[in-house]
């Protein structure tokens, strides 16, 4: 009795079974190289690779059964039954195309795991129909525990091959079931021949029709040659997928380090590519962030807010390699990236974003010269004392600070000096104040203190002293000659007043008696103070009677562009020219015609007389005018304007409206109204004095304006507050970013003009260009020709601010 175990020690050609085993592993990893071929390709092309795999892997297990059949050499006639030969290879290619659909399809469940086992069967079936198809004079008795034994060896590693060879697309995985795939079929092979017992019989012949071994020596060798093309076919597509992948990463890699932002790729959490954005960003040491987690560089981020990111900008935390913190947006999408799912953040530098809301944050409640509270927030809090004293039963003070002589330092020593005075003020007056206590710059030179929980009026009384000492006391900040002298008026809650209205106005009454009596000194508020009313409602009056008493007059200040030079309009600017106390500024009457309502009948003849004067103009340019909150609230002002402009034949489009944000504050809603019905008669609307506070972003979102200016306060501290010069840039820069024309009010120093051209401010408007005017000083702008009674008027050229 000859067994398989006697003959491979003693009838087997080793040689011939060392190359059965070699072109097992060649066909078996051609099998699953191919297979990859599979997921990268088209529905029809799918089937052509299934096919062309299930051929190389039913002509890879027939070959190798076969060779190691050629090399097994009894001492017996033997030879091949040619149809079972055939069928046997017929029969394995079908089944391993079989298993092989199943294994690549995605969307049959453990499908890998199943087409393994079916790729098993088929191994099976192949070798006991080859098996059949071997005669030779004797019988074979099959040894059932060891047949058993191998069919389930080959099934076993056949249902392990796919899963691991298609894990991924790496020469490591696909050697790894290659292996598997080889074990199967040889494991299978030599154990199904260890089942198999010959005992010679004479009695048995070979058939004649039988194919002697050297025929199916050919076969084999026609089969190996087979086998050898298909992994070669592989092998080079493999080398053509891997060269157009290393080109395409290293055009995108160039794409991705062009970008600005920086940008990586993540396999789950852990970075396997950067571009030199975020390498730089996040190591400026020079260090590799390939390799690193992501919670590495931003360890306060949450997978799972990550997760939830993509298409949705997300803040966080980047931790530089040097320890520093970054603020940063991140941005995620989905990508295949080497063959498989990854994810890649866009990170964005957001520090200057950053700092410039911080800059506008302040801005709203802050000024910007001084640091110090604006109005808004004193309203705000001298509300909040209010409130809180009542409950408690307690009071407090409100100061009203009015500098002396301010007007004088302004003159003679310039706006430099003078905002140097009001910065010396502001910190003589924070250096007494505690931290529950707070001052307020209001405007211009005035300034503002609430003294909470006072004790008595002693207490707001020996702080006002020592405030107007702080003043006396010398600085390096201001020249020598010049002095800071101030008068306070005091209120008390609840004393003096239960509502804001009624202190504050007993505050200012008491300033005007502390400015009536000199220089440097204070008054609390007395009953007898509310005598100078009387003052008031005749300063009233007579403001009421300006326009009948033609004391009123308009002047006029151009409006030039800074990149041509040109002058693209002017702003008319009302003067008051009062009967017997003579000029007035706009700053002492425009708030009490505001208050009392005459704004209205003089908004109207200010409006008329400018669009008049404009019409007269050869040449188009813009007029711009102010209009108050009275005239916005009160209504009726599209329908004024558009008969005004009917009236006069100006060319809306040349007329500029300029609103301040505080005529949006009461009432937006109906102010918003109002400024779309003025939109639509073809006029422009301008943003009068921005930043001076209040929501200037949320103001900008609600209406669709047509320019902003920018106001004289920002521009005058430029040269002496780097922070003023930093939230103008914020300012300006907010500007570019919604599309919106800025011009600079207040321009006086080459120095602020350079600034403004270097932050690329559209147009300016100030004193360098040219002080007010009557219009009869810019004959030569207009194109108009002045009347025979001014020429001669000297009319001098504006600069020429454009080299």
């Amino acid at each position: 009795m000859l067994t398989v175990y006697t003959c491979i020690v003693t009838e087997h050609d080793l040689r011939l079974v060392v190359l059965a085993a070699c072109v097992c592993a060649v066909a078996s990893f051609a099998a699953v190289n191919l297979l990859h071929h599979v997921g990268r390709s088209d529905r029809l092309m799918r089937r052509v690779w299934r096919l062309v795999a299930a051929v190389a892997t039913g002509f890879g297990i027939w070959a190798t059964h076969f060779i190691a059949m050629l090399a097994f050499q009894p001492a017996l006639p033997s030879g091949y039954d040619i149809t079972l030969t055939v069928i046997s290879l017929i029969a394995v290619i079908g089944l391993t195309g079989v298993g092989l659909t199943i294994g690549t399809s995605p969307g049959v469940r453990y499908g890998r795991w199943i087409g393994g086992a079916i790729l098993g069967a088929g191994i099976a079936v192949m070798h006991y129909t080859g098996m059949a198809a071997f005669e030779i004079a004797g019988r074979v008795v099959w040894d059932v525990p060891l047949v058993v034994a191998s069919i389930a060896l080959g099934g076993l590693l056949g249902s392990v091959a796919l899963p691991i060879g298609l894990h991924a697309n790496t020469f490591k995985w696909k050697a790894l079931g290659g292996l598997a795939l080889t074990l199967a079929i040889c494991s299978h092979h030599f154990t199904a021949m260890a089942a198999a017992a010959i005992m010679p019989d004479p009695s048995i012949i070979v058939s004649a029709s039988a194919m002697p071994a050297g025929w199916m020596a050919i076969g084999v060798a026609l089969a190996s040659i087979f086998i050898i093309l298909f992994a070669g076919a592989g092998l080079a597509l493999d080398l053509r997928e891997l060269r157009r992948a290393g080109e395409e990463a290293a055009r995108m890699q160039e794409l991705a380090d062009a970008a600005v932002e920086g940008l990586i790729v993540c396999n789950g959490t852990e970075i396997v590519a950067t571009n030199s954005s975020f390498t730089a960003l996040a190591c400026p040491d020079g260090s590799e962030p390939v390799g690193r987690s992501l919670a590495f560089f931003f360890p306060a981020l949450v997978s799972g807010h990550l997760a939830g990111s993509a298409h949705k900008p997300l803040e966080a935390t980047l931790r530089v390699i040097n320890g520093t913190r970054i603020p940063v947006e991140l941005l995620r999408r989905n990508i295949v990236y080497a063959g498989k799912p990854h994810h890649v953040l866009a990170v964005r530098d957001i520090r200057e974003r950053k700092k410039a809301e911080a800059d506008i944050r302040f801005l709203a409640h802050h000024d910007p010269l001084t640091r110090l509270s604006n109005r808004a927030s004193f309203d705000r809090r001298l509300e909040a004392e209010f409130e809180a004293h009542r409950e408690r039963g307690r009071g407090f003070a409100v100061f009203l600070i009015d500098l002396d002589g301010f007007k004088d330092i302004n003159d003679l020593f310039g706006h430099l000096v003078g905002d140097a005075a009001l910065q010396f003020v502001a910190e003589k007056i924070t250096g007494l104040l505690e931290a529950d206590q707070m001052v307020a710059r209001l405007g211009g030179d005035e300034f503002a203190v609430i003294l909470p929980d006072l004790a008595g009026p002693a207490h707001a009384q020996r702080m006002a002293e020592a405030i107007l000492d702080a003043f006396s006391g010398a600085s390096d900040k201001l020249p020598a000659a010049v002095t800071v002298d101030a008068s306070i008026g005091i209120a008390l809650f609840p004393e003096d007043g239960a509502d804001r209205t009624t202190l504050l106005g007993n505050a200012d009454a008491a300033l005007y008696e502390a400015k009536s009596e000199g220089r440097s000194t204070y008054r609390v508020f007395e009953a007898a103070m509310g005598a100078d009313q009387g003052n008031r409602r005749q300063f009233e009056n007579d403001l009421r009677h300006a326009i009948s008493r033609n004391e009123l007059s308009l002047v006029y200040q151009p409006q030039l562009a800074l990149r041509s030079g040109k002058v693209t309009g002017f702003e008319a600017l009302l003067r008051w020219n009062h009967g017997t106390k003579g000029p007035i500024s706009p700053v002492a009457f425009i708030p009490i015609a505001e208050e009392c309502g005459a704004i209205v009948q003089i908004g109207e003849w200010v409006l008329r007389t400018a669009c008049a004067e404009a019409a007269r103009w050869e040449t188009p340019l813009t007029i711009s005018v102010n209009v108050s909150a009275v005239q916005l609230s009160r209504g009726g002002l599209p329908e004024l304007v558009a008969k005004v402009l009917r009236d006069t034949g100006l060319d809306p489009a040349r007329l500029e409206l300029e609103v301040t944000e505080s005529c949006m504050i009461k009432d937006i809603d109906t102010v918003l109204l109002v400024l779309n019905k003025l939109k639509k008669l073809g006029l422009r609307i301008a943003m009068d004095d921005f930043g001076t506070g209040y929501s200037s972003l949320s103001t900008l979102r609600a209406f669709p304006f047509d320019k902003i200016k920018v106001d004289r306060s920002l521009v005058r501290s430029i040269d002496t507050s780097p922070e003023a010069a930093a939230i103008l840039r914020a300012v300006l820069g907010l500007a570019r970013g919604l599309e919106l024309p800025a011009l600079a009010e207040g321009v006086e120093t080459s120095a602020e003009l350079a600034f403004l051209r270097e932050e690329a401010c559209e147009a300016m408007q100030g004193y360098l260009c040219s002080p007010p005017a009557p219009i009869a000083h810019f004959a030569q702008e207009t194109g108009g020709i002045s009347p025979a009674d001014l020429s001669e008027v000297d009319q001098p050229r504006l600069p020429q601010l454009i080299s």
